[in-house]
């Protein structure tokens, strides 16, 4: 997606379903949302609820999780 879209403005029709689309692809492929967002120029919430719409299941958050430490040897 070279172009970045206006901030703020409607995307409907056939445009939104091709956006929908275009991050769904890009997010299976594993972007994350925050650079999808960067990338459209729209924001975070946009963009989690175009992906929430088309169907992703989304991702966990990534970072340490808090499970039981590992033995030392």
């Amino acid at each position: 997606m070279a172009e970045t879209l206006k901030k703020g403005s409607r995307v409907t029709g056939a445009a939104r379903e091709k956006l929908a689309a275009d991050l769904k692809r890009k997010y299976d492929a594993g972007a994350s949302i925050r650079a999808l967002a960067e990338e459209t120029g729209r924001s975070y919430g946009f963009v989690h609820r175009m992906l929430s719409e088309s169907g992703v299941t989304l991702r966990g958050r990534g970072g340490a999780t808090r499970g039981k430490k590992a033995p030392s040897s």
